[in-house]
């Protein structure tokens, strides 16, 4: 019977290999169980060999990162889901509505250097909040939940981890001063481009992107940043993160001063997904912060991506979210939360950003870049 079942499963192809490609053990057995109850638990050693089989080919943490990477995963039904457009706030949906055709063609025929920057960076700049939040609210659990997360199906979250006095009770501000580098800024994925990027010219990709991050946090807030630009995932994108790890690990090592490490990425969505916003008057890509909890539902918590700084990589990256959503309403997505790790545990101050998608042009995002080092600055200073 079990045999029968994995020949039904191999001769539909799209099944077979959706379930390969993601590793997803778990939804292997729900698909078993959704096509013959019971199969699950006769079928067992086979689960149990075919997920030995794929933890020696990858590490579930690389599995889930290109899984992070392209925002789809198999649901419960066994359905391969696409979530980038689930996870827009309905600002996005409200901006992308008011797009035309043209106007995404026009966006498209410009290029990064017209931009002018110093335009942008008076005109984006919020001088104060324009939303205001109770502490209240955010001490409610399904509140904050609802407004300000998006939870994967791999991994579970509660309230003793999602607790708003505790996030924002976290003091994120600097300790070292600009005399020693303070920000590292990275790219796990340094071949993301953007919809006018050129080929071959890492300045039109996310690379470029955190150049200029890199260029605002130092020359308008008076930061020390690297901008580190190693290559992980050229040729073997399944591997980034193990390739980055001892690199990055060597680059902290020989900057002991470093306190915040930003590891900036873009997002891969729907083809007629488009993840922008606008502030005053400037279009610019959303961004998104996301968090690795190192525990899945099926597992639980994962010993072998054991991550010490999982409360100060939730506290910052909520801190983030909400100088955001006060200052710059629109700007970001919903925190995305999944269960793996993601290379987050070298340092407490982490943040994996993804700034906009692929249908985004390289002009927004680098406009992102403004609001998001001004938060960053809000948030290190603890500036108002």
């Amino acid at each position: 019977m079990v045999l029968l079942i994995l020949f039904v499963l191999k001769e539909n192809t799209g099944l077979w290999e959706s379930i390969k490609l993601h590793g997803k053990i778990a939804c292997y057995q729900n698909i078993l169980e959704l096509y013959l109850p019971g199969a699950v638990y006769s079928a067992k050693g086979e689960v149990e060999n075919y997920q030995t089989q794929v933890e020696s080919e990858l590490s579930y943490e690389d599995i889930l990162a290109r899984e992070a990477a392209d925002e789809n995963y198999v649901d419960e039904n066994g359905k391969l889901v696409e979530t980038g457009t689930s996870l827009q706030q309905e600002t996005t949906e409200a901006a992308e509505s008011q797009v035309s055709e043209e106007t995404v063609a026009e966006q498209t025929k410009t290029q990064p250097e017209q931009m002018q920057t110093d335009t942008v960076q008076a005109s984006v700049l919020a001088g104060e909040k324009k939303v205001v939040y109770s502490r209240e609210k955010l001490n409610d659990f399904d509140y904050l939940l609802q407004n300000f997360y998006q939870v994967d199906n791999t991994t579970t979250i509660n309230s003793s981890q999602l607790n708003a006095d505790s996030l924002l009770g976290k003091d994120l501000r600097l300790s070292h001063d600009p005399s020693t580098p303070q920000i590292l800024i990275y790219h796990t994925h340094s071949q993301e481009g953007y919809q006018d990027s050129v080929p071959g010219d890492a300045s039109t990709t996310v690379v470029g992107v955190g150049d200029y991050l890199a260029k605002l946090l130092t020359e308008q807030h008076g930061f020390s940043v690297i901008h580190h630009t190693g290559e992980y995932d050229v040729g073997d994108r399944d591997h980034a993160y193990s390739k980055a790890g001892p690199a990055l690990e060597q680059v902290l090592k020989e900057n002991p001063s470093i306190e915040v490490v930003i590891d900036l990425h873009r997002d891969g969505v729907r083809e007629d997904t488009h993840l922008v916003t606008e502030i005053n008057g400037t279009k610019m890509a959303q961004i998104m912060f996301f968090n690795g909890l190192s525990r899945t539902t099926k597992i639980g918590d994962i010993d072998y991506l054991y991550n010490p700084y999982i409360e100060d990589n939730l506290a910052i990256s909520f801190q983030m979210q909400l100088k955001a959503a006060e200052y710059y309403p629109g700007l970001t997505r919903r925190i995305y939360l999944k269960g793996y790790r993601y290379n987050m545990h070298y340092c407490p101050k982490s943040l994996l950003i993804e700034v906009g998608a692929q249908t985004n042009t390289v002009e927004e995002a680098m406009n992102a870049m403004v609001p998001l080092a001004d938060i960053l600055n809000k948030v290190l200073t603890a500036a108002q």
